[in-house]
């Protein structure tokens, strides 16, 4: 056994680790769990059957990533999804993340995230790459948080929410409906629309002028008197605005569609 495992540490036959797999004392990776390269797991982590980590992820103690969903009527005999993770990830203490409640379904978490200690992350989540997700945020099934988002301490997200790349939501926000790229939001029931994220637009890489177009964007669609579906609306339609706005403003419309604001719920099963 390598010395970078643990003795205590129970390994299922089936799983297949990388090179320079690091496996702390009294982990379990169950059965058919592939671990990539240099991937650390710390003490006491769980890795539930089937789930895929990729290279250079860092788990810390306690966290159980892959165990099955928390839904009504499930037993040993049903049948589950997978979980997908991909690489240099830093999930801290306690953690917990969910596979999918589909056979063939997956829970996929991105690169280059960062999950902090008792954050949740429900069954058939979507998260892409280069997010922020604070202490005890809890994530419901079926939700997507785009790039870059940023969520702050004890965030509460509904299920089948769409949170949109590079916004911020402050701590103790309460998400019910779909978050538009690149804002600020606070409160709960209802959530508000702040400002824009000027340090996520940074982190994104927008231009100058890009982001000087998203500013005033925002003030067009949300400071004005009248309806603002009918502002994102034209504003979407629009062939000379930067992608930045179009994702703003389609994100409105899309979210319009269904009438709690939570566009991915248009899919439900």
């Amino acid at each position: 056994m390598s010395d970078k495992i643990h003795p205590t540490a129970v390994i299922a036959s089936s799983a297949q680790l990388g090179s320079n797999v690091t496996v702390g004392p009294y982990t379990v990776v169950d059965e058919g769990c592939v671990i990539g390269d240099n991937t650390v797991l710390d003490a006491h982590v769980v890795i539930g059957k089937n789930t895929r980590i990729g290279k250079k992820n860092r788990i810390f103690a306690g966290a159980v990533i892959g165990r099955p969903p928390q839904i009504l009527g499930l037993d040993d005999n049903t049948k589950i999804g997978g979980l997908s993770i991909g690489d240099n990830n830093m999930i801290r203490e306690f953690v917990t993340i969910h596979p999918s409640m589909y056979p063939d379904g997956d829970t996929i978490v991105g690169s280059n995230n960062l999950l902090m200690i008792n954050v949740h992350l429900g069954h058939d989540c979507v998260l892409e790459d280069k997010i922020v997700i604070s202490n005890a945020t809890q994530l419901a099934g079926h939700c997507k948080v785009e790039t870059g988002a940023w969520l702050s301490g004890m965030v509460a997200v509904h299920q089948f929410v769409t949170i949109g790349k590079w916004c911020y939501a402050a701590g103790m926000a309460g998400i019910g409906h779909d978050v538009p790229p690149f804002v600020i939001v606070s409160g709960h029931y209802p959530l508000e629309i702040r400002a824009i994220n000027k340090r996520g637009l940074t982190r994104a890489g927008l231009s100058g002028d890009d982001q000087q177009k998203v500013f005033e964007a925002y003030k067009y669609i949300w400071r004005q008197d009248g309806p603002v579906l009918e502002r994102a609306e034209e504003m979407a339609a629009r062939e000379d605005v930067c992608e930045a706005v179009k994702a703003m403003a389609e994100s409105l419309v899309k979210s319009s569609k269904q009438r709690f604001g939570r566009y991915l719920e248009l899919h439900r099963e």
